[in-house]
């Protein structure tokens, strides 16, 4: 280790101020330990570029935002722990560093704090405002234990990059939940207008869609509840029609005058609910969206929002989101990224190659292996993933095989291992749960990929909280295990790819003036002035290319984007 990156632990204590102190390569004390009045001073009293190892981001980082101190890099130690459970097939148990000490010294485990709810309008961390205070010695004992548990992994070194990349996801998610993303209320307000015209007194229905319940009741000839999923089920089984869901998909196969108000009035009432004007007056303050970011919030490692919804925000709404006088936001979204990171993990020569200068991915495969048909070829690398495997699906995926074995005998080997209650892992080790199986089906359902089995995981938001393709039970069905199993392990990679992305576009951008405001998945926002774009864009590219190398190592595949520079979100697509 160099003194360029030296560590410091840092302690909060209960006084409110910060202990802090040197350490060694052994992750042991290298130093006195100091004792300064608070985080703030604590951290600006060192050198810049220190790696901070303290308990958790989320609890120290936002305070110290607000007094305009920006930390280049940390160790998260509940992160950390996080992932060494996982790896150690320890899903569940608690991930703090008062239990990782308890475990350690044989002691009662304690339990973690509970989670809270997003409060609109309020920026707070992710866990309940009590501090857990772990004295600074005992930080540093659990510290220097994960540092051996690091090196017992099969992969010592990319767990340790899983841990940093992960850490420096804590960083960009505090940073991004305190910039904001930008926001018209005017616009939104006159978005709303336009879709659900006016506000009817006592907080009912706005117009129109009063106006779309009407004509459904006059299409069933009775009064019927279009929000309630019951009473309509009900309305067409009267009518002799039967269906299973008022889902769209279902309902656009049916041939009844209720179907087109019915599916108007569904989609408004989404807005209406989502990003009406309850929800621009409890998230948008001081010309800005506030969501809360909660980096690695899914097994998958996908980032998730406590509350807003802002990673379902619909495109109409997103005509609110408006770059300041004078500056641009630069929208990139990364091109196919699945399939890029299944021939990165998987090595296959033949798919590395179309991944390696095909800017149409798809088509390319489609060239080789589907007679030139796209849809097929699309169909055929989303199903190896998702684990659309019968049907269509299997002919599919016997093409798919035929012309790049080594991918597809990847994702199999991994649903075998989760069809079998084994552990599977990403390329950099982050583990999913051994009997994980409902984010599979969502996954493929969101993708346009039918099921094996009519039955569909319920998997989505609630109350505003984005929970992304997180299992929401430990299933007993092995081919539910295996569709997990195939899909953690390419779109665990790709959060992995991802994060390592946010770490280097962040240092980049610490010299300019441009913010990352927002990110989900595989698409990224910076808040930047117009002269800044083009740097911006440059800098998403590079980033990437770097991302690649770092997680995957040394292999041809590309991960390009498609870079858009506007002022208003709504026109990157």
């Amino acid at each position: 280790m160099t003194d360029h990156w030296a560590r410091w632990a840092l302690a909060e204590a209960e006084d409110g101020g910060a202990y802090i102190a040197p350490l060694g390569p052994d992750g042991l004390l290298a130093g006195p330990v100091r004792h300064e009045p608070d985080p703030v001073t604590a951290v600006r009293s060192r050198p810049r570029v220190a790696r901070w190892v303290w308990r958790a981001t989320a609890a120290t980082y936002p305070r110290l935002i607000a007094a305009g101190v920006r930390v280049e890099r940390c160790y998260d130690i509940d992160v950390a722990e996080n992932l060494l459970l996982g790896h150690e097939g320890r899903h569940g148990e608690p991930r703090s560093a008062a239990a990782a000490l308890a475990r350690l010294r044989g002691a009662p485990v304690p339990p973690d704090p509970p989670q809270r709810a997003a409060e609109p309008g309020a920026q707070a961390p992710l866990f309940e405002p009590r501090p857990v205070h772990v004295p600074l010695t005992d930080l540093v004992e659990v510290y220097a234990d994960q540092q051996r548990r690091h090196d017992a992994t099969a992969h010592p070194g990319r767990m340790r990059l899983l841990t940093a990349a992960e850490s420096a996801g804590m960083l960009v998610a505090a940073e991004m939940n305190h910039a904001g993303l930008p926001w018209s209320p005017d616009v939104h307000r006159r978005v709303l207008h336009e879709l659900l015209g006016e506000r009817y007194a006592g907080g009912g229905e706005p117009r129109r869609l009063a106006e779309l319940a009407d004509e459904v009741s006059q299409a069933f000839g009775r009064r019927v509840r279009p929000d309630l999923p019951a009473d309509v089920v009900k309305a067409f089984a009267q009518a002799g029609i039967k269906v299973r869901s008022t889902r769209r998909w279902e309902l656009e196969s049916v041939d009844h005058p209720a179907v087109r108000p019915l599916l108007e009035y569904k989609k408004l009432y989404r807005i209406w609910v989502a990003h009406g004007w309850s929800w621009l007056q409890d998230w948008v303050r001081e010309g800005r969206f506030r969501p809360e970011f909660l980096a690695g919030g899914t097994v998958t490692g996908r980032w998730v929002t406590n509350g807003g919804g802002a990673l379902q925000i619909p495109k109409v709404i997103r005509r609110a989101c408006v770059a300041a006088p004078g500056w641009r936001l630069v929208v990139a979204d990364a091109d196919q990224m699945e399939p890029r990171v299944l021939a990165a993990i998987s090595r296959d020569p033949g798919l590395m190659e179309v991944a390696s200068r095909a800017t149409d991915l798809y088509q390319e495969v489609s060239d080789r292996a589907f007679a030139g048909d796209r849809a097929q070829a699309k169909l055929a690398v989303l199903g190896a993933v998702y684990g659309q495997t019968s049907g269509d699906g299997l002919k599919n995926l016997a093409a798919l095989r035929r012309r790049f074995p080594r991918a597809v005998a990847y994702v199999d080997d991994a649903a075998r291992a989760g069809e079998e209650g084994r552990l599977v892992r990403t390329w950099l080790g982050r583990t999913s749960p051994p009997a994980a199986g409902a984010a599979a089906e969502a996954a493929a359902e969101e993708a346009g990929i039918p099921q094996d089995e009519p039955a569909r995981a319920s998997v989505g938001a609630d109350s505003g909280t984005d929970q992304d393709w997180t299992p929401g039970y430990a299933s007993t069905d092995s081919r539910a295990r295996g569709r997990f199993a195939r899909n953690f392990v390419v779109q665990g990679s790709a959060a992995d790819w991802a994060l390592l992305l946010l770490a280097a576009l962040r240092r980049t951008l610490a010299d300019m003036a441009a913010e990352l405001v927002f990110f989900q998945h595989d698409e990224v926002i910076v808040h930047c002035p117009e002269e800044e774009a083009q740097a911006v864009v440059a800098a998403i590219r590079e980033a990437a290319d770097l991302a690649g190398h770092l997680t995957f190592g040394r292999t041809p595949v590309r991960f390009p984007f498609t870079t858009a520079v506007v002022e208003c979100y709504a026109d990157a697509k």
